[in-house]
């Protein structure tokens, strides 16, 4: 059975993020993700952590950019040491909080030569870094961000069989597979058996699971046919309260 874990850059807006981890407890999560936890002292999520009696499941990479720039560089040719510059950093985030997944951005960029430089840098990363961390790849639409470099689940799954490492695999959106290929049930038939983590929210606009184009019910149903164990994490945006919003983890349950 899959585990449930509550993305906690996009629950509980309004609560304080140190806060928002008691919260996730509270309503029943099992794990909490953090897609960028860098602005924040790694001991003070430490402890929000252990307050909680919750693990950190995944974070991104890389830190973000403050100035405006692009996020992610493992795509972006003439990056290659801003991409490892980078990634030490995430890995020291990863160690101080036992993260165990790690989502690699690609950032903007296009063509072949791009696909070669990915390449070239996951290759790198996968033989540089701890035992027991995972790397991921996640397709994102075009819509939210235009030019990025991965914006195809078909294009993931080519980069990840030519690399072939145990440590990388697919990280799986079902608001994007479905703004991106209108129908994630058959994204996720396609491709299970490369994803490592899933995050779920509802289409357009990355709603509530259950108020928008995609078949939640169904989706679970397959989920657990599949045999997939690994962490489902809400990654959505609560229209009121977040507890108001949390009806689809019944769902998820039957």
């Amino acid at each position: 059975m899959f585990k449930i874990a509550a993305n906690l850059s996009h629950l509980w807006p309004e609560l304080p993020y140190l806060d928002r981890f008691e919260a996730a407890a509270e309503a029943g999560f099992e794990g909490v993700e953090v897609l960028f936890p860098y602005d924040m002292p790694a001991k003070d999520t430490q402890r929000a952590l252990l307050r909680s009696g919750l693990p950190m499941v995944l974070m991104n990479a890389p830190p973000p950019n403050y100035t405006g720039g692009p996020r992610g560089f493992a795509a972006v040719p003439e990056a290659q040491d801003r991409f490892r510059f980078d990634l030490r950093r995430a890995l020291r985030y990863c160690d101080a909080l036992h993260v165990p997944m790690l989502h690699i951005m690609t950032g903007a960029a296009e063509g072949q030569h791009a696909r070669e430089v990915l390449i070239e840098n996951l290759s790198w990363a996968v033989q540089n870094i701890p035992e027991g961390l995972t790397l991921t790849l996640e397709p994102l639409n075009a819509i939210d961000m235009p030019g990025y470099f991965l914006g195809d689940y078909d294009l993931a799954a080519d980069i990840l069989q030519e690399i072939d490492a145990p440590n990388l695999g697919l990280q799986f959106d079902t608001y994007h597979a479905q703004t991106i290929h209108g129908d994630c049930l058959a994204v996720f038939d396609a491709h299970k058996d490369i994803i490592r983590h899933i995050q779920i929210g509802d289409a357009p606009g990355r709603c509530v699971p259950g108020t928008g184009e995609i078949d939640f019910a169904r989706f679970f149903e397959v989920l657990k046919d599949s045999g997939y164990d690994r962490w489902v994490s809400a990654e959505y945006t609560p229209t009121l309260q977040t507890e108001d919003s949390l009806g689809w983890m019944q769902m998820s349950q039957k």
